[in-house]
């Protein structure tokens, strides 16, 4: 190789080495958002079914909206259904999801996407589907935002 050829090489050979050098870092704060992200999914939906205020307070933002589409029967049109994070919270506290039988606490987590501060989640639970958007908000992840759909009976 010559000069300038030689100078990119090495270029591309340093650039390569430090890439693989913050690879296992990069992998280790994956692995500890993603524990995180579903830990606070679980306080969520565990929360609900013990009854647990504190833990569905922790996993929520204090702004946080929970919408689903609802159908007006006396005219078939669309209605927003929404609860706040008050809402939700004061729910857990009057132990909203207790009376769920342990059999039907469906609680399946699965985490749809990451990308920097933000998360994407689904939570399976027994009667309904929640897809979450959680963020990252002052060091910890909580759920921003909640729009969900019941199953069918």
């Amino acid at each position: 190789m010559h000069g300038k050829d030689s100078r990119n090489m090495m270029t591309l050979v340093a650039a390569f080495v430090l890439l693989s050098a913050s690879a296992p870092c990069v992998q280790a704060q994956a692995a500890a958002d993603s524990a995180a992200i579903r830990a606070t999914a679980l306080d969520y939906i565990e929360g609900w079914y013990e009854g647990n205020a504190e833990r569905m307070e922790r996993a929520l933002h204090p702004e946080l909206a929970k919408r689903i589409v609802n159908v007006d029967p006396r005219n078939g049109r669309n209605t927003l259904g929404q609860q706040s994070a008050m809402t939700l919270v004061q729910g857990t506290r009057r132990g909203g999801g207790k009376e769920t039988p342990a059999a039907q606490q469906r609680k399946d987590v699965r985490i749809l996407d990451i990308f920097g501060n933000t998360a994407s989640v689904r939570v399976d639970a027994g009667g309904w589907v929640d897809y979450m958007h959680v963020a990252k908000w002052n060091g910890r992840w909580v759920i921003v935002n909640v729009l969900w759909e019941l199953r069918p009976q």
